[in-house]
């Protein structure tokens, strides 16, 4: 399965993006899907996920300000980000997990910036 991130970009403080993953490969319709960024020098940190049948997470810190949605006639996976705030900026990326743990290589990301 190969993922193509989009949809980053630079934003201002309180505004919004809305991220996708598209998948080619393999449906995702059965995958357990995640959301991670990771900001240079440090790890990569889980942000969101969402289960086969609709059930979702967050992390702490984007709890309330995100919201993830999957889409499997497009086989594609969103992240909804509002309210973004200067700590945000990343680069994004998604991925299925399987066996606890990043299931296929990693996309190129989609780089989100926010700051006045």
């Amino acid at each position: 399965v190969q993922f193509v991130e989009s949809g980053g970009g630079l934003v201002q403080p309180g505004g919004s993006l809305r991220l996708s993953c598209a998948a080619s490969g393999s449906s995702l319709r059965l995958y357990y899907m995640e959301w991670y960024r990771q900001v240079p020098g440090k790890q990569r940190e889980l942000v969101a996920s969402i289960s086969p049948s609709g059930r979702t997470n967050y992390a702490d810190s984007v709890k309330n300000r995100c919201t993830i949605s999957r889409d499997n006639a497009k086989n594609t996976v969103y992240l909804q980000m509002d309210s973004l705030k200067p700590e945000d900026t990343a680069v994004y990326y998604c991925n299925a997990r399987g066996n606890g743990e990043p299931l296929f290589s990693w996309g190129q990301g989609t780089p989100v910036s926010v700051s006045s």
